[in-house]
């Protein structure tokens, strides 16, 4: 039987605005990765970088 993968929500928060906008799964082991996505903001209406924002 597989083990579960260790895995965490994050949420991507927009550099600009500051809107939690989407909400994901990263692998956690070795540690959280540093992502920065280009994402669609709603408030922005436009594509902007996002970076994680973990709660």
């Amino acid at each position: 039987m597989a083990k579960a993968a260790k895995r965490e929500y994050v949420w991507l928060q927009c550099k600009e605005c500051n809107d939690l906008n989407y909400r994901t799964t990263v692998n956690v082991m070795g540690g959280t990765p540093k992502i920065e996505l280009k994402k669609y903001c709603k408030r922005e209406r436009k594509r902007t970088p996002h970076k994680i924002k973990r709660k």
